[in-house]
C-alpha cells in the first residue's frame, strides 16, 4: 500500500498560465519537436481554460460497445449514430445476436445513420473477428474487456490489426470506454486545428497526425486519461466553435498569437 503522502500516479508537468503570452513566436515550417511541444502546452492551457475543462467524460460503455458505436458514427451526425445505437441494442441486447443476426435486419435497425447497407455487415465481420480471435486465446467472446490488461500501444495494435478500425477509432475505444486508457484521437476538427497552428504539416492527413501530435504530449500524460481527453476536447471544441473550416473567427481566437494562419490572415 502507498503512504498518505505518495501520489498515485506521476505528477503532472505544470501547465503555463492561461494568461502567459505563448512560448515563442508562431511555429514555422522548420520549428524544432522542442518548439512544438511547448506550443502545443501553451495551447492546451489557453483552449482548456476558455471551454471550461476539465471536461466530463460523455461515455462510459464498455469497450466493445465503444467500438460499434465508433463505426456507427463514422460520417454521420452523433444524434443520428446514437438513435441507431439504441435501437440496435434495444432489438438485439448481447453483441452475439448482433453478429449472428440476419444482415438485412441489422441494416433496418442501423436505419438513422448513414450507409446502414455497409456498416450492417462490417459490424457484424468485425464481430465476428473479435469473436475468432477472442476463442484463440482463450478468453469471452465478443469482449474487450481483456484490452484493460495491456500498455496502449499493444492495445491500439490489438485494435488497428482487425479490418476496418484504424487509428482514430483505436484511440477512441481506449479513451471513451470504461477503460479510460490514455490514447488521444484526433478528428476532423482536431486535426484542423493542429495544422493552422502548424503543430503538424499541412499535407499530413488524420490517420498520420495521431502519432505525430501524441508525441508532442508530456509524457508523463501517458497515465493520465484526464489530460489527454481535455486535450482533444478542448482542440475539437476549438474546431467546432471557432477555428471554422470556412471563414475561421480569428478575432476571438484564445490562441491567435501562438497561430501563423491567424496571423498571416489578420495582414491580408
Amino acid at each position: 500500500m502507498l503512504p498518505d503522502s505518495a501520489p498515485a500516479f506521476p505528477l503532472l508537468p505544470p501547465l503555463p498560465p492561461p494568461a502567459a503570452p505563448p512560448p515563442g513566436p508562431p511555429l514555422g515550417p522548420t520549428a524544432s519537436p522542442a518548439d512544438k511541444r511547448a506550443m502545443t502546452l501553451w495551447v492546451h492551457a489557453r483552449l482548456c481554460a476558455a471551454y471550461g475543462a476539465p471536461f466530463r467524460f460523455f461515455s462510459d460503455k464498455d469497450p466493445l460497445s465503444e467500438l460499434v458505436s465508433a463505426l456507427l458514427s463514422h460520417r454521420t451526425k452523433n444524434a443520428d449514430s446514437h438513435r441507431a445505437y439504441q435501437q440496435l441494442r434495444a432489438a438485439l441486447p448481447t453483441w452475439q445476436q448482433v453478429r449472428d443476426a440476419p444482415t438485412p435486419d441489422v441494416e433496418r435497425l442501423l436505419a438513422p445513420c448513414t450507409w446502414p447497407e455497409q456498416k450492417a455487415p462490417r459490424i457484424q465481420a468485425v464481430l465476428r473477428e473479435i469473436s475468432r480471435r477472442c476463442d484463440g486465446e482463450d478468453r469471452p467472446p465478443c469482449s474487450l474487456d481483456f484490452l484493460a490488461e495491456m500498455a496502449a500501444p499493444e492495445a491500439r495494435a490489438w485494435l488497428e490489426s482487425i479490418p476496418g478500425v484504424g487509428p482514430k477509432t483505436s484511440a477512441a475505444v481506449l479513451l471513451f470506454s470504461a477503460l479510460r486508457i490514455a490514447a488521444m484521437p484526433v478528428d476532423s476538427h482536431h486535426h484542423r486545428v493542429a495544422q493552422r497552428l502548424a503543430l503538424i504539416g499541412p499535407k499530413v492527413g488524420e490517420g498520420p497526425a495521431h502519432a505525430l501530435l501524441a508525441a508532442l504530449l508530456p509524457p508523463e500524460w501517458a497515465t493520465h486519461a484526464q489530460a489527454v481527453y481535455d486535450h482533444h476536447e478542448a482542440l475539437m471544441f476549438h474546431g467546432q466553435k471557432c477555428c471554422y473550416f470556412r471563414d475561421p473567427a480569428c478575432g476571438r481566437c484564445p490562441v491567435l498569437a501562438g497561430c501563423p494562419t491567424g496571423q498571416e490572415s489578420g495582414k491580408r
